[in-house]
């Protein structure tokens, strides 16, 4: 086999090792049957946050369905959170990456975050389409017409209140398309999850209610009162629901207390895989704005989201899930500090949760 006789355009190409049709089965370009030519290369620059990335991932479906053959490359600063199934190339953000994707020819580049790197790095990328933000005359600027609404909204809060476009709205109108309720894409592994089916059996024929504690550090203002966690914990059992403690590192010196006050089951801090793959086990999630939304919507769960500092019209829950707001409204649009003497968090009933938990358990039947 001579040079000219490779196929450089097939879609299993390497280059740097042996693709994989040849290696596993002794391929070779000139007689191969699983040839598969690229006809359209996408790149998708998408850092952060670990929940945009996910929300973003509904943009993947419509991709493959509008340009059948693609490649598509994701970078991130999170590249254990995308399916890699779904995805040809997956980059972590760094030199290399970089490096790499500056040094390839796309057709369709898309950048959807702000910060500089992303915005410098779709200035640099050589795509024949462009979409999103990108850095331009010293500043952020949009890429195409349609990035402007995302971009301003960004930039005032006066327009971000008044907004009632969702995020995949918003990010599938910045790339041509009109959202179809195309679902996200999690890197749910199942054999992980099969491991977790103990929880249902411990919880017999109880309705399983995964608590997600925290919130993150970023905007504490989002955080629900401890007391009002742990009466919840204790009506819930009373009810004959199962309650299981969620969070990360961060939550886990609060999650052992509810445990130790409640007797409410606490598995611990794992991995985001088998986070994942324990949250696939519950039947209902509460929660605030986190990670922990977007990994729910994604396994297709009901659930409650609390909200008090962002525009609730952001939010697009496939019909699964029931925000639940202050009723005395929230004062600090984004806010990391609350200007009220008594945070509006409080004014969040327990009775609240628990009758809007009972909603969702109807549902399930």
């Amino acid at each position: 086999m001579k040079l000219n006789e490779v196929k450089f355009d097939c879609i299993h190409f390497r280059g740097d090792i042996p693709c994989a049709p040849n290696k596993k089965r002794g391929q070779v370009c000139p007689t191969c049957t699983e040839y598969k030519a690229i006809k359209t290369k996408i790149l998708i620059i998408k850092l952060g946050a670990l929940g945009d990335v996910i929300r973003s991932t509904p943009l993947i479906t419509r991709f493959r369905k509008k340009y059948p053959n693609a490649h598509i490359t994701w970078i991130t600063h999170s590249p254990a959170i995308l399916p890699a199934d779904k995805i040809d190339k997956i980059y972590k953000f760094d030199f290399n990456a970089v490096y790499h994707i500056t040094h390839q020819q796309y057709d369709v580049a898309i950048n959807l975050d702000k910060e500089i790197e992303a915005c410098a790095l779709l200035s640099d990328v050589q795509a024949k389409e462009k979409f999103g933000f990108i850095w331009k005359n010293n500043h952020i600027d949009i890429a195409n017409e349609k990035a402007e609404h995302k971009l301003m909204t960004g930039l005032f809060d006066t327009l971000s209140i008044q907004n009632k476009k969702n995020y995949l709205e918003e990010i599938f109108e910045i790339c041509g398309f009109d959202f179809q309720q195309e679902p996200y894409l999690l890197n749910y592994n199942k054999d992980l999850a099969e491991k977790w089916t103990v929880l249902r059996e411990k919880a017999g024929t109880k309705i399983i209610v995964g608590l997600n504690t925290g919130c993150g550090k970023r905007w504490s203002t989002r955080l629900w009162p401890s007391d009002y966690w742990l009466e919840l914990i204790v009506r819930l059992q009373k009810a004959n629901y199962f309650p299981v403690l969620l969070g990360g590192e961060d939550e886990n010196e609060m999650n052992n207390l509810y445990r130790d006050k409640t007797g409410a089951y606490y598995p611990g801090t794992f991995s985001l895989e088998e986070f994942i793959a324990l949250t696939s086990n519950c039947d209902i999630i509460v929660t605030a704005v986190s990670m922990m939304m977007h990994i729910a919507i994604g396994l297709k769960k009901p659930m409650l989201l609390f909200n008090n500092i962002f525009n609730k019209h952001e939010f697009e829950l496939y019909g699964k899930g029931i925000i639940v707001e202050p009723h005395t409204g929230c004062d600090c649009y984004y806010g990391n500090t609350c200007i009220r003497s008594k945070n509006c968090m409080q004014d969040i009933s327990v009775e609240k949760v628990f009758s809007t938990i009972g909603e969702l358990s109807i549902k399930l039947k």
